[in-house]
């Protein structure tokens, strides 16, 4: 999907209040950028950058609640999709 602010789909289909915008990284071609946003807390999309895969598996590692995966919300295969990356 797309909108003003760029490609996007839904890490949790069931909640559509819930965006997470995807991007071609301009530093490193073929690789992906990833901003979530929530309708709910719209500051979120105003505090965080885009941040590229590396980074967000770097800070999974440091999540302490192992009954959730934080990567499950960063879809590489969904982002690439979108955006028509191989």
């Amino acid at each position: 999907m797309h909108d003003d602010k760029g490609h996007y789909y839904y890490p949790n289909p069931a909640d559509k209040q819930v965006r997470m915008y995807v991007r071609e990284s301009g530093e490193t071609p073929g690789a992906v950028e990833f901003r979530l946003y929530s309708a709910e807390n719209p500051e979120i999309w105003e505090r965080h950058p885009w941040l590229p895969r590396d980074v967000v598996i770097e800070a999974a590692k440091m999540y302490d609640k192992p009954d959730r995966d934080p990567l499950g919300l960063y879809d590489e295969a969904v982002a690439k999709a979108l955006l028509g990356i191989k």
